[in-house]
């Protein structure tokens, strides 16, 4: 129960937890001194030479004893706060650093709901773990050891019989640990898979009714939910049991210290003080591992959560460099470039272009040929591809994450906005940005409305709700613009959007490519009538290459596509007029 990885995360709060077990030792040592008292007390009153003097004194001492515990109870308390606060901190920020670092994979190798619930929920069951469990660990190890020396000069026999019952509570406990083991995993996975389903459905409410679908989900969220309580119940079960096991060496070893004194006491082994020590501590030697053991089944629903975590923790993580871009590079180069995400099926098969520096350079083709693939690649979401990517002369895969992240800015058709003000969602690209700044770029992608002061200090809902897609959109292109990148990648950023919103959009995209690398991914071709270079993807290759104008006169690929978009533009003018 004492896990190695999970101790590497409390750094400072080892002192803490030190500090618990010693406020857990003076509580015991003050309420062996308020026993003591009593039972000097009782002895002398039996004896007939108790004074006033002595039982005033006994009585501060028994008081003050008591008062002291007290406060020793509420420093352990702030104690077992501090142990794991810090650790809960520091669990969180690993999780959440290494999904930064995994990066797009992430997605892939793990559910939103599932990663949320392990880095909430789970972590806080952890709580109990570093807060309680163990100080009361270190605790049970001293106790008996104290109790045993004291009444062991009571009567030798009795201490010896109540410490060797001792072991016997962490023996039952040993013995449940496999079941737990087995129990709790089953718990977790259930859990997990819960959460997620809930996720899931909450996210495509809408979709379901649109479909009548809600009810069928709702039967197989039920179905769930009834496996979800089996398996607590599972859990309960096995912690009853235990608990019930425990209860009996806990209460048969407190009475065998009981019988003994009591017999003791008629044999005139014992003295009527003795006695009293041995009735009111005989108790005290099971009480710290009694409680141990009821923590440790909190404990261990908080270390099979951990295993989830780590799950997390090791995950590989993609190769990564430490070259950093000073932000002149604009050229931007594939050679002989292939990719697959799972190893079988080629995405990008000897994938070539090269932009030679700033400009407009769309990549087109049909759905699934590869265009987005290519802009997961240059921002870094993906990895592990083979031939050559280079942004000026440096290789991609030589450069710093945070580097590429500062100098290829991505914007696509799902791009989040933030709960909180235009500001906040802007200042996310720069912090140092002033109003005036963030004003001219919300005029520039076409959101003159709120080019005011008054303008940034509107609140957004959650994921914007509160807005147009159009609205959205072009705040999510101001807020790139604003990054002052090197390298800009726009995937199907006008995707959705109405016409009023798309020109304005295409305005925005135009300018910044007069003095940056932008690649604009799209299906609408008449967005790259302006292009400095287009590229025609198809199976993950380019098979055709140059100005609109060129690619028009080859008569390709391109050119059909071209031609049949306008003719079914100028179709769909007809009917609206």
């Amino acid at each position: 129960m004492i896990d190695r990885r999970l101790i590497r995360f409390m750094g400072s709060s080892r002192k803490y937890i030190a500090f618990h077990v010693l406020f857990q030792l003076s509580a015991l040592l003050l309420n062996i001194a308020a026993v003591l008292a009593l039972a000097l007390t009782v002895q002398r009153l039996a004896d007939g030479c108790l004074s006033r003097r002595f039982a005033a004194a006994a009585a501060a001492v028994f008081g003050g004893a008591l008062l002291l515990r007290l406060l020793c109870a509420f420093a352990s308390a702030r104690m077992s706060f501090y142990a794991s606060d810090g650790v809960r901190l520091r669990l969180r920020e690993a999780v959440y650093g290494k999904l930064l670092r995994l990066g797009g994979t992430a997605k892939t190798r793990f559910t939103s709901g599932e990663t949320v619930q392990t880095a909430m929920e789970g972590v806080d069951q952890l709580e109990v773990y570093f807060g309680r469990y163990l100080p009361q660990f270190f605790y049970s190890l001293a106790a008996p050891l104290i109790l045993f020396g004291v009444t062991a000069f009571v009567s030798l026999s009795a201490a010896v019989v109540l410490f060797l019952c001792v072991p016997l509570i962490p023996l039952s406990i040993v013995a449940v640990v496999k079941i737990a083991g087995r129990v709790l995993k089953q718990y977790w996975g259930r859990y997990g898979h819960l959460g997620e389903m809930f996720l899931e459905n909450v996210r495509g409410l809408t979709t379901l009714k649109i479909y009548k679908a809600d009810e069928r989900k709702s039967r197989e969220m039920d179905e769930e939910a009834e496996r979800f309580r089996v398996a607590t119940m599972n859990v309960l079960k096995m912690q009853l049991n235990s608990i019930i096991v425990m209860d009996l060496i806990a209460y048969g070893g407190a009475a065998a210290g009981v019988i003994f004194a009591v017999s003791g006491l008629v044999g005139g082994s014992v003295s009527l003080g003795g006695a009293v020590i041995l009735i009111l501590l005989s108790a005290e030697f099971f009480i710290p591992l009694r409680l141990l053991g009821s923590l440790f089944h909190v404990a261990m629903n908080g270390l099979s959560a951990s295993r989830r975590l780590f799950e997390i923790l090791d995950a590989p993580e993609p190769q990564t460099g430490r070259e950093e871009l000073t932000g002149e590079e604009k050229r931007v180069s594939f050679e002989n470039v292939s990719f697959s995400y799972d190893g079988t099926r080629m995405i990008l098969d000897h994938f070539s272009i090269t932009a030679p520096g700033k400009g407009l350079y769309c990549l087109v083709g049909l759905s699934g040929c590869g265009k987005s693939t290519v802009a997961s690649l240059l921002n870094g979401r993906c990895g592990g591809y083979g031939g050559s990517i280079r942004i000026g002369t440096r290789e991609l895969s030589r450069i710093s994450p945070d580097s590429l992240r500062r100098h290829v800015v991505t914007v696509d058709s799902n791009a989040y906005l933030f709960r909180g003000s235009i500001r906040d969602n802007l200042r996310m690209a720069d912090k140092t940005a002033c109003d005036s700044r963030m004003m001219e770029v919300l005029r520039e992608a076409g959101l003159s409305e709120w080019a005011s002061f008054s303008g940034l200090e509107m609140k957004l809902e959650e994921r914007a709700a509160n807005l147009s897609g159009g609205q959205k959109q072009r705040l999510a292109l101001a807020r790139a613009v604003l990054a002052s990148g090197t390298v800009y990648i726009f995937d199907e950023v006008t995707s959705g959007v109405d016409a009023e919103s798309e020109e304005p959009m295409m305005q925005t995209i135009r300018a910044l490519a007069e003095h940056k690398t932008v690649f604009l991914i799209t299906h609408r071709l008449y967005h790259c009538l302006k292009a400095d270079r287009i590229f025609f993807l198809a199976d993950g290759a380019v098979t055709e290459e140059g100005s609109h104008e060129e690619l028009m006169k080859a008569g390709g690929r391109y050119a059909e596509l071209f031609r049949r978009q306008a003719e079914l533009e100028s179709v769909l003018g007809k009917e609206e007029a």
